[in-house]
């Protein structure tokens, strides 16, 4: 009040309104305390401040290159320069442990800084991972990217940011070659998936949004895919608000697997409200609707001409098979060939050969033949050449 009074003696001394310059200032006041700045903001994926709302409260929401989007395979790329992803450190958590939390929308697992991946254009240092998950259990949905229209269960995003090109985090997030997030598809299957109960086991801890957990470090790439050089690429955005584009997308072709259990608890066991709150509210759908593509292309590493792609235990499962086909072709060929030789002996079967040592002594007869045709011509040979005997003397 003092202020306006102030300016309503200047106003005077001015010969301004004093009416007029109260209603401007009432409407720059009412300005200022009903457009809360977007970092102040509490959004959800359904609500006062749902999805169909963000781009009004922040802006790149709106934006042309949103993620996710649906894999259409019949509209993809192959691009030979893509090569296998490398994971640098995932295996070497070594024994501090990890932090994580539930911020409300999803439980973070934030990851080490010697953690990275290569096989992009440049180094890339992970940051942390979250999971996306339904509400419905198996075959319900739950992922955030699909395939040809189709959902998979759940879906885990490993973050990193361009720590060649960028000081930190913060900074690269804005900027449009800032990102990198790995996006692996979930599905459930009849066994249980022991690298995910590393995070499954104590989300009992964080039930709450801003609770927070120290867990057991352990091996990051056991929750990826045994196939990283299988995958599709496409530049998009983060899912969640402030949804910056900048991002570079990695979705593995193959699919991991946890059991309808690891699902159940996934889906049921988080809150997004606080512990404070009267009202608990699950935590569940937090996957964001697919964002139109908008004449983007999206790449991918292997050829689909060749027809169905398998994944690295297909290939196994089929090498092991033609292994042991060729392993049972063998035993019966020998079982053959010993049946044969065995059923080949004259005494199994005297009807059907020759007379014993019949070939043995034909040759012989006619060696014989020929020797007395020989003898015969001789001796024939030496009468005629005896001379005739001489008539002996009479006696006198």
């Amino acid at each position: 009040m003092h202020i306006f009074i102030h300016y309503c003696v200047w106003a005077r001394e001015a010969n301004m309104d004093c009416l007029g310059l109260f209603i401007l200032l009432m409407v720059q006041f009412f300005q200022w305390t009903t457009a809360p700045a977007a970092e102040e903001v509490t959004w959800s994926y359904a609500g006062l401040v749902g999805q169909s709302e963000w781009s009004q409260y922040f802006p790149d929401c709106g934006g042309t290159s949103q993620s996710p989007v649906d894999v259409v395979t019949t509209l993809i790329k192959y691009d030979p320069s893509l090569i296998p992803l490398t994971p640098l450190g995932y295996s070497q958590h070594g024994n501090k442990p990890f932090t994580m939390y539930n911020n409300g929308h999803t439980a973070v697992i934030e990851l080490p800084e010697w953690m990275g991946v290569g096989g992009l254009p440049w180094l890339f240092t992970a940051v942390q991972m979250h999971l996306h998950w339904g509400s419905g259990g198996p075959s319900h949905g739950g992922s955030e990217h699909t395939v040809n229209g189709q959902s998979a269960d759940a879906e885990l995003h490993v973050v990193h940011y361009n720590s060649e090109l960028y000081p930190n985090m913060s900074t690269a997030m804005t900027q449009s070659d800032g990102l990198a997030v790995l996006g692996i598809l979930i599905e459930t299957g009849e066994e249980t998936n022991p690298a995910f109960n590393n995070i499954l086991n104590y989300l009992s801890r964080i039930r709450h949004a801003d609770q927070k957990v120290f867990i057991p470090a352990f091996d990051i790439q056991s929750l990826l895919p045994k196939d990283l050089g299988r995958y599709y690429r496409y530049n998009g955005s983060l899912t969640t608000p402030p949804c910056y584009q900048s991002v570079t997308w990695t979705l593995f072709n193959e699919r991991v697997h946890i059991s309808k259990a690891q699902l159940l608890r996934m889906e049921t066991i988080l809150y997004s409200s606080k512990a404070k709150d009267q009202r608990r509210m699950l935590l569940q759908d937090n996957y964001r609707a697919t964002q139109p593509t908008n004449h983007r292309v999206a790449f991918a590493s292997f050829s689909a001409d060749s027809g169905k792609e398998l994944s690295s235990g297909e290939v196994t499962a089929i090498v092991i098979g033609v292994m042991c086909g060729c392993v049972g072709l063998a035993v019966v060929v020998r079982f053959i060939v010993k049946t044969i030789r065995s059923t080949s002996s004259w005494d199994v079967l005297p009807s059907n050969q020759p007379a014993p040592m019949s070939r043995m002594k034909e040759p012989e007869k006619d060696n014989e033949k020929k020797q007395d045709m020989a003898l015969n011509q001789t001796s024939e040979a030496e009468k005629k050449e005896e001379p005739s005997p001489s008539p002996q003397a009479e006696p006198n």
